[in-house]
């Protein structure tokens, strides 16, 4: 039960920092709707505070977060007071269904979590990036912004561009607000990063239900049933858990801000442009603007692209130019203002771009047809449901629906019909366009393209949905057809979460009890410095590792992220991990978890032996067990520093499907005696090998025949648990 505790304690905390916010920044004519701005306004504050903090040179949110607490409480206060206290219970009373779909979807959120550990932990489905975020908590929860400690100063590791030591790179080029989130809420709660990192992700996603809502009422003009059904639909939507299962809070928050400038643009237009009209939206803009420039800085070049759509389209419709030169000004203004605020993050926008040209980030993702824009995908992957066509049929009926639904609104409701295309054109080009460059060039580019999507997609639902609104047009077959069509599109979104909680209470990627056994080696005064051997494929491992000992120098054998280059290996310990376990004389050895442990690289027998060619990448099964497949003849990079041969003994934990014979010598040696290795785990031990200074190739052998399963296109030879190598001279 903790994990329900703690995620609505998230989502209670980020509501009181937002309320006397929401309540003052909401335009006096919608002042009673402004309960739906109290998530972001709460976020924006939390952010802005510890941006205060960070360039205040505070000693992290452990040293303030309680003090900064006051802020939030005067704000409402000062709201209350002007408001009045029952008018805004009764506010907030209005909204009472909404705050029901919010709470139930952040259940639904949080219930894998519960399943998947007893304790509060991190898990994905793939990406890694849950450590970067908690990585950047750290710093803004523990550091002050001059401390150059440990990694933190780390120059030749943690440059990127123009940005030379770590805390900085926080604050120009990464995601600064969801580690500042993490960081303030985290002392707050008591709680380290890597035990929330997931839940603020589910408690962003549920968080975002209200302005969901309010983007189907308030934008495209759904009554309030609509947009109630449409708001538990965006709860439920398999195209936001994807996000939540790989840990992408970033993309949350952008896609809440996206929502709130698009609102106050849409509704700038719509009235009368006065002066005093552009002030009142100007909180609003710079709430959307902040978490943006916080967030996806990278997207502040499109995210008033619906926005200006919408006006652009209608001011050269009418030929209103003046009028959309002042809608112009007064949207950019609070930008100017939340830009000099945030310089920093202004300055580092060309930087960021020329990272995004310069790594190929993600991974690919499934391109969505229409009826993927709705929710009608598989869970875990966002696969569509192909067996006997029925995708195609899905998205026949889902075009056509919305095709009705525009020519329908046509009629009655011009407006509504331009509204619609505003939101959607644009931002549906763009994916496609980016799914075709991805396909054409081999790229992650499909990557970019769901970011997008998801970014956007609280505006996208409810256009794409106008046609719910045709229930009340008196036509017979429409109120059928309606009903129908939410229900399926409703049981194909529950059904795609109930995947999503499946896959996620199995995660292949947790922060289980080894990997938080890392933490130890910060409290060990002779550790001054830590060379990360970990395998290339075991990106998670190496960057929870990092994440734990940020006050250790720490130096990378293979590039693993921004801010975390790979340099000559300049450490005292090697901090290994893997199937690899080094073992020499004179307790050089320090075992630190069932599969880490620190090796003194300064003893004569010091010997760094990594894996080489022939492996597939490290596989897990879910009670933390890791092994490594050959695919056939296996090599090992053995690396011997000493001015004198080492003498090396390799005993293997691990089984062979085909029972044979194997063997362990250098590159180019004469056959060696095989050790037999049967289709059992088991330990054996091979004829000791002699390795030379300098860089030497091993060949690990097996005479038996390799293997397929069925439904894997790999070829498999011998699973190796671990290998000991004991050295000596």
């Amino acid at each position: 039960m903790i994990h329900f505790a703690v995620a609505f304690a998230l989502l209670l905390h980020v509501a009181l920092w937002g309320a006397g916010a929401a309540l003052l920044a909401m335009p006096r004519p919608w002042r009673r709707l402004w309960p739906v701005l109290i998530v972001p306004c709460g976020l924006a504050l939390q952010s802005a505070v510890v941006w205060a903090g960070a360039h205040a040179g505070l000693r992290g949110t452990d040293a303030y977060a309680w003090a900064s607490a006051a802020l939030p409480v005067m704000l409402l206060a000062l709201a209350l007071r002007r408001h009045g206290a029952r008018r805004a219970w009764t506010d907030l009373s209005r909204f009472g269904v909404v705050w029901a779909i919010m709470a139930g979807a952040l259940v639904l959120l949080t219930l894998p979590f519960a399943i998947a550990s007893r304790g509060l932990t991190t898990i994905s489905l793939g990406s890694c990036d849950a450590a970067d975020y908690a990585a950047g908590a750290r710093v803004l929860m523990e550091f002050a912004r001059a401390d150059r400690e440990g990694f933190l100063g780390l120059t030749e590791v943690v440059r990127v561009h123009s940005v030379d030591n770590f805390f900085d790179y926080w604050i120009r080029l990464n995601h600064f607000t969801p580690a500042a989130l993490l960081a303030l809420n985290g002392t707050i709660l008591g709680c380290a990063p890597h035990e929330i990192v997931s839940l603020l992700t589910a408690v962003l996603l549920a968080g975002a239900v209200p302005v969901a809502f309010w983007a189907a009422r308030a934008v495209v003009g759904h009554d309030d049933v609509g947009s109630l059904v449409l708001a538990g639909l965006f709860g439920l939507s398999p195209i936001l858990w994807y996000a939540v299962a790989h840990v992408a809070p970033g993309q949350l928050l952008a896609a809440q801000a996206v929502t709130v400038l698009t609102w106050a643009g849409v509704a700038l237009w719509r009235g009368r442009l006065t002066v005093r009209r552009a002030v009142q939206f100007a909180p609003v803009l710079a709430v959307g603007y902040w978490l943006v420039l916080g967030s996806y800085n990278f997207f502040l070049l499109v995210c008033l692209v619906p926005a200006v759509a919408y006006a652009g389209g209608l001011a050269l419709w009418r030929r209103a130019w003046g009028r959309l030169a002042g809608w112009a000004l007064a949207m950019i203004g609070p930008l100017c203002v939340a830009g000099v605020f945030a310089y920093e993050r202004v300055a580092g926008l060309a930087e960021r771009f020329s990272l995004l040209r310069e790594y190929d980030f993600g991974w690919r993702v499934p391109a969505l047809t229409a009826e993927g824009w709705l929710g009608l995908v598989q869970g875990g992957d966002l696969a569509a449901w192909d067996f006997l066509g029925l995708r195609w049929v899905l998205t026949t009926v889902i075009v056509g629906l919305v095709a009705w639904g525009l020519v329908r609104a046509w009629a009655a409701r011009p407006r509504v019909v331009w509204t619609v295309l505003a939101l959607t054109v644009p931002v549906l080009a763009a994916y496609l366009w980016l799914q075709v460059r991805g396909a054409e060039r081999g790229t992650n580019a499909s990557y970019d393209a769901y970011k997008l999507f998801a970014v956007f997609f609280p505006l996208l639902l409810p256009a794409l949905c106008r046609w719910i609104a045709l229930r009340r047009s008196g036509r017979l077959l429409e109120w059928p057809l309606v009903v129908g069509a939410v229900a399926v599109i409703g049981a194909g979104n529950l059904i795609a979460c109930g995947m999503f909680v499946w896959q996620l209470a199995r995660p292949p990627l947790r922060v289980d009890s080894p990997l938080r056994a890392l933490q130890k080696i910060e409290a060990m005064p002779d550790v001054k410095s830590v060379n990360m051997i970990f395998a290339e494929s075991d990106m998670w491992s190496r960057l929870w590792a990092n994440a734990f000992l940020l006050r250790k120098e720490q130096f990378f054998l293979t590039h693993t992220y921004e801010g975390r280059r790979n340099t000559p290996l300049r450490g005292d310990w090697d901090l290994e991990a893997g199937l690899l376990a080094l073992h020499s004389a004179g307790g050089a050895r320090r075992e630190i978890a069932p599969r880490f442990a620190l090796v003194d690289t300064r003893t004569v027998t010091f010997v760094r032996v990594q894996p080489g060619t022939g492996w597939h990448a490290l596989e897990r099964d879910e009670s933390g067990g890791a092994w490594q497949w050959t695919m056939g003849d296996a090599t090992l990079l053995v690396d011997n520093p000493q001015a004198h041969a080492l003498t090396l003994t390799c005993t293997l934990d691990g089984w062979n499907p085909a029972p044979g014979g194997l063997t362990l010598g250098r590159e180019g040696e004469a056959a060696r005696p095989a050790v037999r290795l049967g289709r059992e785990r088991e330990k054996i031990t091979l004829p000791p090998v002699v390795v030379p200074p300098g860089r030497s190739t091993l060949v690990l052998h097996s005479d038996a025949p390799l293997t397929t399963v069925a439904g894997d296109p790999r070829k498999f030879g011998v699973a190796v648990f671990r290998l000991h190598v004991e050295a000596a001279r």
